[in-house]
């Protein structure tokens, strides 16, 4: 189960005409925001990279927006854990479990999955917050993510899970992002 003491939100490569090619890619934006927002009101950390942004252009104003301040990790490496700095600020920040989302899912996401789950970490991959191309490839990768042994998830799962409780003094600000 999640731990609000161990874990981190990771989102990968949420940039321009990619991001706007995924399947169902309205739910898609508007869960990330979601867990952005949860994530803010629970004072979690995140992370956020982006490939080769010169190519694929800088991440959607829509996420961005909502990351005030967050700095994108630059990669050109599909696994996120190849990037000496993504590794790096993971690492310093002591949490084993990742919550991950991204695009695309049979890529980028599957690549990173596989290598954080070989070093250690408890991956909860958000089913409604990655997608790919095409639908087929969006269902391999979620596939090919849990039997390598991630947790599946879902946004409000994932949510609630941190929350624990609804008296918890943040449990009004969490129902209204889930709303």
């Amino acid at each position: 189960m999640l731990s609000r003491t161990a874990a981190i939100l990771m989102m990968i490569d949420f940039q321009g005409n990619l991001a706007r090619a995924m399947v169902d890619k309205e739910n898609l934006f508007a869960n990330n925001v979601k867990l952005i927002r949860g994530f803010r009101a629970l004072a979690l950390p995140m992370m956020i990279t982006e490939q080769t942004p010169e190519k694929l252009g800088p991440t959607l104003q829509q996420l961005s927006g909502e990351l005030s301040g967050l700095k994108p990790i630059i990669k050109e490496t599909f696994s996120c854990w190849a990037d000496p700095s993504f590794r790096d600020q993971l690492e310093s920040l002591t949490r084993r479990h990742v919550v991950l989302t991204g695009i695309e899912c049979h890529i980028c996401v599957y690549q990173t999955a596989l290598d954080l789950i070989q070093n250690g970490y408890s991956v909860h991959l958000v089913a409604d917050a990655v997608s790919s191309r095409t639908p087929e490839n969006r269902e391999v990768g979620i596939q090919a993510i849990k039997s390598a042994g991630a947790h599946i998830t879902s946004t409000e799962m994932v949510l609630f899970e941190l929350l624990r409780t609804a008296a918890d003094p943040k449990a009004r600000e969490i129902f209204k992002i889930v709303k």
